[in-house]
């Protein structure tokens, strides 16, 4: 009986032990459980702070972008105002000195004589208006089709009146080199590969040849501004082959303001060799300043464009 007894309180206690166990490993599953879920809110937690913390820097870089876009478009706004200034300012020039030029100051007679004996030598190439005191160099022959760059007979011209424009009789006088195109459109690839976009890029390509050549030639850059005018100046109907060769040339000015003090012959050391090779110009090209030769606008083209 005592050990029935026994048998039974052992199987008592041992089923008590299982229960117990069993217990516990349920609330250890669930402590998992709860374990994995914190670990993964502490992870999304962490995620959401990052990304947060992400826009937070995103918004924080568009202010400062805005800040310094703003900056640039008050910048960008006052360089335009001065540009637009500038070319006002030398388009009033160009006008007043192809109304003016020889009206009143006529440039002396030795020089006028001068130039009208270069303009008779070259006559293929320059023509002279003596009233009104402009040199015009004829595209065609200056420049190959569609081309900024100068001919081999056109740059000889160029040298014949470099002397005449350093000579003591014309020294003192400033110059505005001015390229104009008739109104064809550039459409040629290779002008149009060259550089010369439309017939701004053009006029004032070959505006800048000739003001090269000069200054080449040690004609103080000083002296000189360069600009280009596309089809907006013809001197004949653009209705006509004949018109056309009219309006395209590049026109050197002598106008009848000079210098404040007589411009000498620049230092052969200062000069462009002549014959050093020249570079395509194209719309890359760095476009002189003030003291180079002052540009005003882009330039444009001629005939087979």
């Amino acid at each position: 009986m005592a050990r029935k007894l026994f048998i039974v309180a052992a199987l008592g206690l041992i089923s008590v032990g299982c229960v117990s166990q069993e217990k516990y490993n349920a609330l250890r599953l669930e402590r998992d459980r709860f374990a994995e879920q914190l670990g993964q809110a502490q992870t999304e937690a962490s995620a959401a702070r990052s990304e947060a913390d992400a826009y937070k820097n995103q918004l924080s870089n568009i202010g400062a972008a805005g800040g310094n876009k703003d900056a640039m478009i008050v910048n960008l706004t006052g360089q335009n105002t001065e540009l637009q200034r500038q070319l006002d300012a030398l388009n009033r020039q160009y006008q007043d000195a192809v109304k003016n030029v020889g009206a009143g100051s006529p440039l002396p007679v030795p020089l006028t004589n001068e130039l009208q004996a270069f303009a008779n030598q070259n006559s293929d190439i320059v023509d002279f208006d003596s009233a009104r005191g402009i040199v015009k160099f004829k595209s065609d022959l200056t420049f190959s089709p569609g081309s900024a760059e100068v001919t081999q007979p056109a740059r000889g011209a160029l040298q014949r009146f470099a002397q005449i424009l350093n000579s003591p009789a014309a020294a003192g006088y400033e110059l505005m080199v001015a390229g104009h195109t008739d109104d064809t459109n550039v459409v040629n690839p290779a002008t149009l590969n060259a550089g010369h976009k439309d017939n701004w890029y053009l006029s004032a390509h070959r505006a800048i040849s000739v003001g090269k050549e000069l200054m080449a030639d040690r004609v103080s850059s000083q002296r000189m501004a360069v600009t280009g005018y596309a089809d907006q100046r013809p001197i004949a109907s653009n209705a006509s082959d004949s018109g056309k060769a009219q309006n395209r040339r590049v026109e050197v000015l002598i106008l009848p303001t000079q210098v404040r003090a007589p411009m000498a012959a620049a230092p052969s050391g200062a000069s462009a060799p002549r014959h050093a090779p020249r570079q395509p110009i194209n719309k890359d090209s760095a476009i002189p300043s003030r003291g180079t030769g002052t540009v005003t606008t882009d330039p444009g083209s001629a005939f087979n464009k």
